[in-house]
Parts: C-alpha cells; structure tokens; sequence
C-alpha cells in the first residue's frame, strides 16, 4: 500500500498489524524514537486541524523524524491559484511523506495521482477521515478488546460527518455488529451510505431521532458536532447545532460499560461534566490517534525499528 486514501483500502489483517504495532509503541515507546531518523513528513492543511495536523507532527517528531508544511491554505500558494496536483508535485521534492487535509472531496486522490511519495487523507469535506477512523478502532479495541458484537450508537450530523461514514465502512467488516442511528431528520445517514454500507452488506440497523430511547443498547456512543462549515444556510445550522446534548443525566440508562467517543472538536454537545465519568473516552481517543499515525507513518514509509 503506497498512500492511504480511504479506510477500506486497508484490509482487516492489515488493520490488525497497525493496532498490533501501535499497541508495541505504546509499551515500548524507546524501541520506536528513531525509526524515522532522517525522513521528512509535510503537512499540508488547506482546512483547520487542530488535532490532526498536530497529532501527525507528533507521531513524526516521536519517530525521530521531521515535519515542514503549512496549516491554512492561505499560507500556501493555493491562494495565488496554484492547483493541488502542481502543490503536490512540488512538496513530493522536499518530503519523504505528505498528510494533506483539504476541503474539497477527491482532492486527496488528485494528490495521489500525482505524487512520487505516499499520501495520507487527513480529511477531504465530508467524504472520508481514514487516521481518524484509525484514532476510533484503536479506542474501541483498547475500551472493548476487540470489534466482534458490538451496538454502536452514532448520533448527532450524520449528514456530513465524514468521521461516522469512514467508521461505519471499517466497522461492518466485523461480526455482530449493529448500528443505531441518532440524528435529527435533516441530518440523517445519507442514502449512499445506507445503501452501500448498511444494506449491502446485510448490517442490522436502525434510525431514531431520540438519544434517551437509543442509550440502554448501546456499548458504543459515538457523539458528533453539527458542523457549521458544511451548512449552506446559517439559520438551518442554528436550528440543528444543539439537537443532542449528552448530560450526566442522559447517561442513566446507559450501560455501565458504555464507551462514548467523539472526533473532537466539541462545541457543547458533550456537557464538560461528562468529562470524569470513565466511560468518556475522547481524551484518550485523541493520544491513540498518534499512536496509529505512529504506525501508519511507519507502514507506508517500510520502516522498522531498529
């Protein structure tokens, strides 16, 4: 595998060998300092990142290697009107591995098309995030010790929300699994989704609106934020931003072994008073998100550990 694009182009067993490796990182962090000594990773965020432009530098800089790029596409000369396959074309001489986030869906597969060094998707629009997906399997194998059985529960914009699409596709491979989707009318699973994911590979689902009715079956609660940079219209993002907010007394019914996760960031959808209860796990979901970069960086550069 020479660039990863999409979460699907990574087969069950090779995601068994980046959580296997990842899992090593985490308890031998020393054996792995210098695996990338001498090698260059680019960042190029033509689109905010918080987490994920500052997780991949540090999986990089953890490995030993070095990091250059640029964090808005104003700082980059895609506001002169340079192309993304000329950008690329360019950075692939200075860089051993390139991490490109991008508004734009398919922007990422342009950039692999004409690149002479492996591509990472960090996020294009509302199409795909594979590392993020990648931050969530290593938090549910860690919380759940494995993905066999599990009732996840996705909630929130489920529309736009590339993190729920590219979680769904990698989840469905696993046996057992059953998917309840929250969210309100407006902002349901797309139909591309449902069809392709959900009934084309025969996964049992189910759609409600409510997330006190849903909370008693799930292990999983995966919360998203509204996302006001994919609305069109102000006043349709007024009105859905605050469709679900998670309290400690909506957590009632919940198991007590429920898992919640979120891709962060959080606007106010998840109450901070959640924040120590032990099933939270979006903290500890955003350090294994550098513990799978870690891995992926060194899967797709071939490197091992000295």
């Amino acid at each position: 595998m020479k660039n990863l694009i999409d979460i699907m182009q990574l087969s069950v067993e090779e995601l068994d060998e980046l959580i296997a490796t990842a899992m090593d990182i985490i308890a031998d962090p020393a054996k792995y300092s210098q695996v990338c000594r001498g090698k260059k990773l680019a960042t190029l965020f033509f689109e905010p990142s918080t987490r994920t432009r500052l997780s991949f530098e540090a999986a990089m800089y953890e490995l030993g290697g070095n990091v250059l790029g640029f964090s808005e596409a104003q700082s980059s000369s895609a506001a002169k009107g340079e192309s993304v396959a000329d950008t690329i074309k360019v950075v692939s001489c200075y860089a051993d591995i390139i991490a490109m986030r991008h508004p734009k869906e398919g922007a990422p597969l342009v950039a692999a098309n004409n690149a002479d060094v492996p591509i990472v998707n960090a996020g294009d629009g509302g199409h795909n995030h594979p590392t993020q997906t990648l931050a969530d399997l290593l938090t549910i194998y860690r919380e759940k010790g494995g993905f066999e059985d599990l009732t996840i529960g996705l909630c929130g914009d489920l529309k736009f929300g590339r993190t729920v699409h590219s979680l769904m596709s990698a989840m469905s491979r696993y046996k057992g699994v059953k998917f309840v989707l929250i969210s309100p009318e407006e902002l349901r699973l797309p139909d591309y989704v449902v069809d392709d994911v959900l009934k084309g590979r025969n996964i049992p689902y189910e759609e409600c609106t409510s997330l006190e009715d849903a909370m008693p079956k799930l292990d999983i609660l995966y919360m998203t934020r509204v996302q006001k940079e994919r609305f069109f219209n102000e006043a349709d993002y007024m009105r859905l931003k605050d469709s679900y907010i998670l309290t400690p007394e909506k957590l009632r019914t919940a198991k007590e072994t429920l898992s919640i996760l979120h891709p962060l960031p959080r606007v106010n959808e998840i109450s901070v008073a959640v924040d120590d209860d032990p099933r939270a796990c979006y903290f500890r979901q955003a350090l294994n998100g550098k513990y799978m970069r870690m891995a992926l960086i060194m899967k797709l550069l071939e490197v091992k550990p000295w």
